[in-house]
């Protein structure tokens, strides 16, 4: 868990405000089915198998990614059967 600090201003004097901000894991798998809108079925080392969309960053590179490639998921702690794909294995 990560306290996250914001500065806001009340009544004219200055209040630090912490936040708490859930950190997502980072968990390894295969690609196993390309779906459409860029969304892949993920197949886990676990054994579960997760819906993932590709990460922002991965997109802006025109990163490509194919069933049978190893990507490494990032998973929220709230909702354990979707994804954002964050790197691709070479």
């Amino acid at each position: 868990m990560v306290l996250v600090a914001a500065s806001s201003s009340v009544n004219g004097k200055q209040v630090q405000v912490l936040s708490k901000k859930e950190e997502a894991f980072e968990v390894e798998g295969t690609v196993t089915q390309a779906l459409a809108n860029t969304r892949f079925r993920v197949q886990l080392e676990t054994g579960n198998e997760v819906m993932a969309h590709v990460a922002g960053r991965m997109r802006k590179h025109f990163i490509r990614i194919v069933p049978g490639d190893k990507v490494r998921v990032e998973l929220s702690p709230y909702d354990l059967t979707k994804g954002r794909i964050v790197y691709r294995e070479r």
